[in-house]
């Protein structure tokens, strides 16, 4: 075709619109994830879809992108059928299966007309995500990591991750402290549900591992809410910081039908924020009668011991009293017998001694001088002095003799 046969823009335009009305006369099924969703004040709602396609390194950027619209006289039907069988909101980031008219306008290009959701592909599509999740912290080796750590006795000091704002954390807190235990609480803040959710989460349970000391456990809880707010916690990333958390982590994310991955990998999962506070709450009264039933069995074990050491003492009393007085007459009859020996003794060596005092007097007797006067024997004496030599008396000296019945006295011649 040469230059001068060209067509236009619009006659372009026109063309591929016949060509796509022909093509595409009857409605089609397409699968595609929404990227954006919103309602606008007429009650239409506009989606923009695109396909990502197998992962191809494409760092994320669709493959496919297109335009959708459900007109508002459809809308409460399509939608209305689609959240109340899937429990999954018309949002960001889901897969759905749709059935489209496709519309192409020579101004706004291509849109395709939404008639119908099937819910059912939603469905499978989470599903199928979640057991992807599964499968790969399974493969980690990280599916019972949590589950295997020893939770303290009695948890007191708790790290809970949820939105101030939200009815769950406010049933939570007042049931807790309803029963008159004491629990030490830190609200770590995060957002709960939506695309902002999973790193919100993640941050929160980062924030927490940094003062892991100051905690028994984790918990995490959120109100009720639809299939489709459980998203963030059937992701893996998500899983995967709860499954290796250093912590003890509780989940309490409010959904009665469904349990996510988190909820698998969490140390304990219960359904709802208000039973995590009963469980905490049981446990502290298990410990408490524990306790209590250990201090009675203690003091009856004490009661008996005590019981049996007086029985034991009074025992050795007994006998101890009876040995003594075994001992103190066994005593006193040995010092009865030594001191009957010591009189006796004493009696004879007085004895003794008495009949050699005798026999010194005796002696004595024999040898005095009135005795030795008796026998014939005389003293002399000169000057008073008894002589002994005759070199004591000189001529003329007077001599006194003592015999035995009286004195002579003399003069010496010599």
């Amino acid at each position: 075709m040469t230059p001068s046969q060209h067509i236009t823009l619009a006659e372009l335009q026109l063309s591929i619109r016949d060509t796509l009305a022909e093509r595409f006369a009857l409605p089609v099924w397409v699968s595609a994830e929404v990227a954006d969703a919103k309602v606008n004040s007429s009650g239409h709602c506009y989606l923009e879809l695109i396909d990502k396609g197998i992962s191809d390194g494409s760092n994320g950027v669709p493959k496919a992108q297109a335009r959708g619209v459900i007109w508002r006289t459809h809308y409460a039907r399509v939608v209305g059928r689609f959240e109340a069988e899937s429990g999954q909101r018309l949002e960001r980031g889901i897969k759905i299966l749709i059935k489209v008219t496709l519309n192409y306008h020579e101004l706004y290009g291509l849109s395709l007309q939404i008639t119908d959701i099937d819910p059912a592909y939603t469905l499978g599509d989470m599903e199928r995500r979640k057991q992807e999740a599964i499968a790969q912290l399974q493969r980690d080796g990280v599916w019972d990591m949590n589950r295997e750590l020893a939770l303290p006795p009695a948890v007191q000091r708790i790290a809970v991750i949820s939105s101030s704002k939200a009815a769950g954390w406010q049933d939570f807190h007042n049931e807790l402290f309803r029963y008159g235990y004491t629990f030490a609480v830190t609200l770590h803040e995060a957002v709960m549900q939506g695309e902002s959710s999973e790193e919100s989460i993640i941050a929160a349970l980062e924030q927490i591992a940094q003062a892991e000391e100051s905690y028994d456990a984790v918990v995490i809880i959120r109100g009720g809410g639809s299939t489709s707010d459980l998203n963030c916690f059937n992701s893996y990333r998500l899983s995967s910081h709860i499954a290796q958390f250093p912590l003890p982590v509780i989940t309490g994310i409010g959904h009665d039908k469904d349990v996510s991955v988190a909820d698998m990998v969490a140390h304990t999962s219960l359904k709802t924020p208000t039973a995590v506070a009963v469980w905490l709450n049981d446990r502290l009264a298990t410990l408490e009668a524990a306790l209590d039933n250990a201090a009675l069995q203690l003091h009856e074990l004490c009661t008996s011991a005590t019981h049996r050491a007086s029985l034991l003492i009074e025992r050795h009393t007994a006998e101890l009293r009876l040995a003594a007085e075994r001992l103190l007459t066994l005593q006193t009859t040995k010092v009865e017998t030594l001191t009957s020996q010591l009189h006796d003794n004493t009696r004879l060596a007085l004895e003794a001694q008495a009949q050699r005092l005798r026999h010194l007097e005796e002696l004595a007797e024999s040898q005095s001088p009135e005795r030795i006067l008796q026998l014939g024997f005389a003293v002399a004496r000169v000057g008073g002095k008894a002589i002994i030599s005759k070199d004591q008396v000189c001529a003329g000296d007077i001599v006194t003799i003592e015999v035995a019945d009286g004195i002579i006295t003399t003069k010496s011649t010599e």
